[in-house]
């Protein structure tokens, strides 16, 4: 790979970022998430988050500088993303792979718990289902999309979409700047 194709995947992966930026709601739907996001945690509930293959480790990362640290120390922040092997691998081998996600959700989802769910294509079953699932049981549902959002953009209080692009790392880059910006705004809500 020379220099002018590491120049143009940077360019590329520049141009959706701001595509994103200068969205009308971009800004708007992130503070929205936010906010849900916070009035979970003041009324005692927790976030659980999940997706698969990349999606999945953007939901660990999300879980992760909740419980742990972020930017500044502070309490520990009730976050869980679904990516225990052994769940996971029971459940798919039990119910199928469409359900490791919404078994969990049905186990330990509670009314005052947020769901963020991540899925580049909005159409991941194992997501739509885990989102049924919150839905069922009383959750509010975060979902973060790419292409035309899928079945998760319908089923979501409040959907962000990752602007339209030809592979999904393009949606994934986007997916972590969002994820970094609600952490930091729920870090700041727990201030006050």
């Amino acid at each position: 790979m020379d220099n002018n194709i590491i120049k143009s995947h940077l360019q590329e992966s520049n141009q959706i970022l701001n595509e994103f930026i200068n969205a009308p709601h971009s800004l708007g739907l992130i503070e929205e998430a936010g906010k849900l996001m916070l009035e979970s945690l003041k009324n005692g509930g927790k976030i659980i988050s999940c997706g698969n293959g990349g999606s999945m480790c953007d939901a660990m990362h999300f879980a992760e500088e909740l419980t742990g640290k972020f930017r500044n120390n502070r309490s520990s922040i009730p976050a869980v993303a679904i990516s225990d092997p052994s769940h996971i691998t029971c459940v798919a081998n039990d119910y199928g792979f469409d359900f490791v996600f919404s078994r969990f959700i049905e186990s330990i989802g509670n009314k005052n718990d947020t769901l963020l769910v991540i899925s580049t294509s909005g159409n991941s079953m194992n997501c739509i289902k885990a989102a049924e699932a919150a839905i069922q049981k009383g959750l509010k549902v975060v979902a973060l999309t790419g292409k035309e959002g899928g079945k998760l953009a319908s089923l979501a209080h409040v959907e962000i979409r990752a602007p339209k692009s030809n592979y999904a790392d393009r949606a994934q880059e986007i997916h972590i700047k969002i994820i970094h910006c609600l952490i930091a705004f729920i870090e700041q809500g727990f201030k006050q």
